[in-house]
């Protein structure tokens, strides 16, 4: 097995081989990319590791991915835990990738390989990113109208109205795909509405191909332990993917006071004395277990068809 771990910054890759001690540099580009894929082809049983750089390592999970690679993003906390982990406190791009390749030789069995997502995917991950962009903007240009002069306001609610109206079209846009793409297991619930369905799309590829335990542990609803010795702490969820887990929090909230069986059972956890917040997040729990469920079966009986044709 080859490690090789790569740091990425908007314009260069600096990437080691474990084992080697030269740190090679390639611009960020696709024909830099395109050389970098070349270089690492000669090796045999190749193991990527990449941080996640804001989108800025898209360009070479994909060519990797595309050319047949063993690669795996991680996120930058894990990789720089790590690497204090080694006792390596210093960081530079060199210092970074060399970790990342340590980590791909000792975890690699232990990280998710990368699958590429389709363009329609990729396109609706675009457009939610720019929801959220101008939704943060209404709400700016909200919170500074009181305090603003008449003029001020003015100009502000002009603003706002020209962000709603970009606001509608790329909520139009994203039903054009969902339209075209979501499938009942994502309908079948109330609370379950064109964000919740477009942001499990687009960021939660995993939905259906993992168990229970494993979906609320990767969006980040899982109660994690902290108990030592005799001490037994409480348990908390911590980490996971904050866009789905946000999505997942306004489908629950709507579905505890609209679906009767999830109305049941936050009532049910309330009256055993959990509060309020505990209750929702078990429930967020739960909804997510019964959406992932649904879609798991989806799978298997389209992969049953896709046999018998």
């Amino acid at each position: 097995m080859t490690a090789v771990g790569i740091d990425v910054s908007k314009s260069v890759l600096d990437v080691v081989v474990d084992g080697q001690s030269a740190v090679r540099r390639f611009p960020n580009t696709s024909a830099g990319v395109a050389r970098l894929v070349r270089q690492l082809s000669q090796y045999e049983a190749v193991r990527i590791v990449v941080e996640a750089t804001g989108g800025y390592e898209e360009a070479v999970l994909g060519a990797c991915a595309q050319a047949g690679m063993w690669i795996a993003r991680v996120n930058p906390r894990q990789a720089r835990d790590f690497a204090r982990a080694t006792g390596q406190l210093a960081k530079t791009d060199g210092i970074d990738a060399r970790m990342l390749a340590e980590m791909a030789t000792v975890f690699h069995a232990r990280l998710r390989r990368y699958e590429p997502r389709e363009a329609w995917q990729d396109e609706l991950r675009a457009w939610l990113r720019r929801r959220h962009q101008v939704m943060d903007a209404i709400q700016r240009q909200r919170q500074h109208m009181d305090m603003a002069l008449p003029a001020i306001r003015t100009l502000a609610n002009k603003t706002t109205v020209t962000l709603r109206k970009e606001l509608t079209a790329i909520d139009n846009a994203m039903q054009t795909l969902l339209n075209a793409h979501v499938t009942p297991a994502l309908q079948s619930a109330k609370g379950l509405g064109p964000i919740f369905q477009a942001t499990a799309l687009a960021l939660l590829p995993e939905l259906g191909h993992l168990s229970r335990q494993q979906i609320a542990k990767l969006v980040g609803v899982a109660p994690l332990n902290r108990d030592s010795g005799q001490t037994q702490g409480k348990r908390h969820i911590y980490g996971g993917r904050s866009p789905m887990r946000i999505a997942l929090y306004m489908a629950t909230l709507s579905a505890v006071r609209w679906d009767p069986r999830m109305r049941e059972h936050y009532q049910q956890l309330r009256q055993r004395g959990k509060v309020a917040k505990v209750a929702l997040v078990a429930c967020m729990r739960k909804l997510l277990t019964i959406v992932n469920a649904r879609r798991r079966d989806e799978l298997r009986l389209a992969t049953r068809c896709t046999q018998l044709a």
